[in-house]
């Protein structure tokens, strides 16, 4: 049986990840888990170590273990922690010797495609046998190439055959917040189900919320989404930089400083394009100064 099917024993741990759930995957007992399990569970757990902020805690607790799972895990928390040299040798020579490994698919094919590899990081996903993990990610990186297309292939040949699987609903909400028109609001439907419900809200889910009302029109719904997903972790990077856009659209400059300020030295995406941008901005206007003078 498949661990993280309806039925699999892993289905909770599964999900909570996936939700932005980390403290509710920390906590989740492993003792009453069947042996071929443990491992799977664990690297979950470790997951989502990493993903709450303690990527040297998770790298330190495997230190000691061997095999391709945690090789991978260890490269994710060196890539991390900014040790792209370190996970990058890592990852290649997992790719040479391991790239049938489902670990080492979705765990390098991020890595990859985070160090700009993109056609390797989708060459090593398309290994998968099944696994809904590597075509979810495959997805998101077929809308970061602009390739709609190819994304909505994906998630529709996945929905054929996993009809209610949460990351499916999730690849297939993304897709359509890509796609427009009504699809914003049947993506809308999926992250307020998530965000809204005591059992599965997390800040991820609130962002994705807050996300879709933006795209809906609905500024005041979408700065009380953003604003849920602050109170409860009010320094989740995607929540500051999402609060950057959102206060810049309302027009709410003041605020807009302060959080841009907090996600200097962070190494957010937004602020670095917010820099490249600027500079384009101060050539510009410098080569019409010289045309002026």
């Amino acid at each position: 049986m498949d661990p993280f099917s309806a039925e699999g024993e892993l289905l909770t741990l599964y999900n909570a990840f996936h939700q932005g759930q980390y403290a509710a995957a920390l906590d989740f007992d492993t003792s009453s888990l069947s042996k071929s399990n443990l491992t799977p569970a664990r690297i979950l757990k470790l997951r989502a170590q990493i993903a709450s902020g303690d990527a040297q805690g998770a790298l330190a607790s495997i230190q000691k273990e061997n095999g391709p799972d945690f090789t991978a895990v260890q490269a994710l928390a060196q890539y991390t922690l900014g040790d792209t040299s370190t996970a990058t040798e890592q990852v290649d020579n997992l790719v040479e010797t391991a790239s049938d490994n489902a670990t080492v698919q979705i765990l390098c094919g991020t890595i990859l495609q985070g160090i700009g590899r993109t056609e390797e990081a989708l060459s090593l996903l398309s290994k998968h046998q099944g696994n809904l993990e590597a075509i979810t990610l495959t997805t998101q990186i077929h809308l970061s190439q602009n390739r709609t297309d190819l994304a909505l292939k994906e998630v529709s040949a996945a929905r054929k055959w996993a009809q209610d699987n949460l990351l499916v609903n999730i690849a297939e909400a993304w897709v359509g917040m890509r796609v427009g028109g009504e699809s914003y609001q049947s993506a809308f439907y999926v992250f307020e189900e998530l965000a809204q419900t005591p059992s599965t809200t997390a800040p991820k889910s609130l962002i994705s919320q807050s996300i879709a009302e933006l795209h809906l029109g609905r500024l005041p719904e979408a700065e009380a989404a953003l604003n849920q997903a602050l109170e409860k972790e009010p320094r989740d990077i995607e929540a500051v930089a999402n609060a950057v856009v959102l206060g810049t659209i309302m027009g709410k400059i003041a605020e807009v400083e302060e959080r841009i300020a907090e996600l200097k030295g962070r190494g957010h995406l937004l602020l670095e394009d917010l820099e490249e941008r600027g500079k384009a901005f101060d050539a510009a206007a410098a080569r019409y100064a010289a045309r002026a003078a």
